[in-house]
């Protein structure tokens, strides 16, 4: 079948270039490409594409059914007028695509009748009575809706308007369209001249618009930013939001949400100015963010780094779209792959594509692997690294944040760590705090409580001093300090990864190094933590593990709070703490055993000299119910200027709730010692069943760089950052290698 031209993001409806663009008359009167006669005949071969058109079919006509309904904007997300627009510009949307699917008049004329209605409210409107913050909308309480509404319904508007009436055209072009655009651009420079994901969605409806209209003014601005510099404007925001890699500087659930204006936008770009070769344009960094954005997720939900809701997954409008049009600008038989997880693709010749390559059997597996992902404009402020334990996307994966700040979005989180394993969350990040749209939740807005817990940095895994935040908690300072990322390596049975931060807290500076063990025999990788800290003056280092689970084991001497449950600390999330128990941990191993779905983790410490172990949980000063309940154990040393944290993080057993039986409930792990030479760390495992692996971690992350050390009368010798040594029960042979 000939490849279909598509009408997401105008493409149909903007293929106005050369010779359409000279004969045409007037703006828009070159219609829409629509699907033509063969591709409606097949297009119900492909169930994946039939299901989408029977979806759209059921909200057009419910939407139909219920009759036209443009209220005046007076609710906050959530509330009615507000989720009433919402339904309108998904329906603008959908008749649209259903008109050029089918050809049925019912479809364009409903667009039409609804945005006449529009072409009377819109210059009536003003700043939305529920606006917060100063970038209102009109149609909604944030202009960022606005910006939304006008990406989908510019496409719905795109796909009928050659079947209007001149004089109905020139109303909504005049009354809706360009007022809208004018709004979003020259009317919110603090919003459209911002390097922010709100500006993207901006510079896309804007374009889009433009691109409609044949505005060429509206197109520049919307590439070029207001001066037409370039300083601004949807092609510095490719530059400045994306790393070489694809990494999003906003985090994961950022990246899915930002990426379909960046897409959308950039196939309109394509359809209408394809010199700019925009699918390659810095180094084809679009397609590229797209696979970044499947790689950083586990089981399909998104690593919920900085401000994000855990339960996003790849099963998102955003996501759907983002596929097929990678697809159609790749031909990545990988994309296939997660179209066929997603049980879903977009109603567009695109996502027709998808339905009918994934039918034919083009799909491959899409190749999830462990994979540094740096950060910043060229790479160079800090990186995430995702360390998986095998190519399926329910194995085991290690999360380090070494990345930047993330904008106003990001959390003070330097070097924090999360963990994954079977589907499920073991060390976990809270994200943010907040109900999307639920009106009785601050009207679905960001909760205090974001501020207060979620962003803070005891609500992560890594260290806080003196409790207080990393750069006191001003968002600012952290845009200008990120950790570098010194060594990462994902090569066989030893995975590391290596980072360090300075500047987070005034004459403190701590390195971290994470490795995935996979130990032969054992039910999973082990995960051995190392870090070390040092500074100017006496402190108090708290280093705080969130996890997910039941604890069914406490190793070491408890003092239990059943009653008094007091809260642990004043500010910067510390009063969200309660107390259940502290712990005064004897020389040697700690541990603290939990099970989480079918699996027992037991977590292994080394604690300091003089350290306690705190057992808390979140959810104090609260009276809104607006917090999770959650569990934490925070490490704490008092008085000290410098220090070493060592844990290990065991999986092992089974729980089968179908047959009850229990297997290898205990840990296999008989001691964890740490030994630190002159310029190096060594971090020894002793199993059960006589075996030792040791771990060796330099000081210097250079790859060449040789080393020696001794350890219980064993000489160690290795090449580079990273060492491993696997030593047998007594008879067997033993083995090394290094990394």
């Amino acid at each position: 079948m000939q490849r279909l031209p598509t009408t997401l993001g105008l493409i149909a409806a903007l293929l106005l270039s050369g010779q359409a663009r000279a004969t045409a008359p007037e703006a828009g009167s070159a219609g829409p490409v629509p699907f033509d006669a063969g591709a409606r005949s097949i297009r119900g071969d492909y169930p994946l594409f039939a299901g989408e058109q029977q979806r759209m079919t059921a909200l057009v006509e419910a939407a139909r059914r219920a009759g036209i309904a443009v209220p005046v904007p007076k609710d906050p997300g959530g509330g009615l007028s507000h989720e009433q627009h919402k339904r309108n510009y998904m329906a603008l949307y959908g008749a649209g695509l259903l008109y050029r699917i089918t050809g049925e008049a019912a479809y364009a004329d409903y667009a039409r009748r609804l945005l006449l209605e529009y072409a009377t409210l819109y210059p009536t409107l003003g700043p939305h009575p529920a606006a917060s913050g100063d970038a209102p909308g009109r149609l909604f309480w944030q202009s960022l809706n606005d910006s939304v509404w006008l990406v989908y319904a510019v496409q719905g508007y795109a796909a009928i308007r050659d079947s209007l009436p001149a004089e109905d055209r020139q109303s909504i072009d005049e009354r809706v369209f360009r007022p809208m655009a004018a709004f979003l651009s020259e009317g919110q420079p603090q919003v459209f001249e911002l390097i922010h994901n709100h500006a993207t969605w901006a510079c896309a409806a804007v374009g889009m618009t433009g691109y409609l209209l044949r505005d060429d003014e509206l197109v520049a601005k919307a590439l070029t930013g207001l001066d037409h510099s370039g300083r601004t404007g949807f092609l510095r925001q490719i530059d400045q939001l994306f790393s070489p890699d694809g990494y999003y500087t906003e985090g994961p659930y950022y990246q899915r949400y930002a990426l379909l204006p960046f897409v959308v936008f950039a196939q309109a770009i394509e359809a209408n100015e394809p010199q700019r070769r925009i699918f390659a344009y810095r180094d084809g960094i679009l397609p590229k963010a797209i696979r970044t954005t499947v790689q950083l997720t586990h089981d399909g939900y998104f690593f919920p780094l900085n401000d994000a809701l855990p339960d996003k997954s790849l099963k998102t409008d955003e996501l759907y779209q983002a596929i097929a049009i990678g697809y159609a600008a790749t031909h990545d038989p990988t994309f296939l792959d997660i179209a066929r997880r997603q049980g879903r693709t977009a109603l567009t010749p695109d996502g027709l594509l998808v339905a009918r390559d994934l039918a034919a059997g083009k799909a491959q597996p899409f190749p999830f692997a462990s994979q540094l992902f740096r950060d910043g404009p060229q790479g160079d402020q800090g990186a995430i690294a995702v360390l998986r334990a095998g190519p399926d996307d329910r194995d085991q994966v290690l999360v380090a944040k070494n990345s930047a700040q993330g904008m106003g979005h990001g959390h003070f989180d330097k070097l924090n760590w999360l963990l994954y394993d079977e589907g499920a969350p073991v060390v976990t990040d809270y994200g943010s705090a907040r109900f999307l749209n639920v009106e009785s939740k601050e009207g679905g807005r960001y909760l205090k409580e974001n501020q207060s817990w979620a962003k803070q940095t005891v609500a992560h895994n890594t260290l806080v001093v003196n409790e207080t935040s990393h750069f006191d908690g001003q968002w600012k300072v952290g845009e200008t300090l990120a950790p570098r990322q010194l060594f990462f390596s994902a090569d066989g049975t030893t995975r590391v990864s290596t980072a360090d931060m300075e500047g987070a807290y005034p004459d403190v500076r701590f390195r971290r190094t994470l490795a995935q063990l996979s130990i032969e025999g054992l039910a999973g990788p082990m995960v051995v933590d190392l870090l070390r800290v040092s500074g100017s003056r006496p402190a108090q280092y708290d280093l705080p593990l969130h996890y997910a689970g039941q604890i069914t084991a406490v190793g070491f001497p408890l003092q239990s709070k059943p009653t008094e449950r007091p809260v642990l600390g004043q500010t910067n999330g510390y009063q969200h703490l309660w107390v259940d128990a502290i712990g005064t941990p004897e020389a040697g191993n700690a541990t603290l055993t939990w099970l989480n779905g079918r699996r027992f983790y037991t977590y292994r410490l080394l604690p300091p000299a003089g350290a306690k172990l705190i057992l808390a949980e979140s959810g104090a000063n609260d009276p809104n119910f607006n917090l999770r309940r959650e569990p934490v154990l925070i490490e704490r040393l008092e008085n000290a200027r410098d220090a070493t944290f060592v844990a290990v993080l065991e999986p092992h057993g089974l729980y089968d709730p179908d047959t009850e039986t229990v297997s290898d409930s205990q840990s296999r792990i008989a001691a964890l010692r740490h030994v630190r030479t002159t310029d190096a760390d060594i971090v020894v495992l002793e199993l059960l069943d006589g075996r030792r692996v040791t771990l060796a971690i330099a000081d210097a992350p250079d790859a060449a760089q040789a080393h020696q050390a001794v350890v219980d009368g064993r000489p160690l010798a290795w090449s580079g950052h990273a060492g491993r040594f696997d030593e047998p029960a007594a008879g067997e042979t033993a083995s090394g290698q290094h990394r």
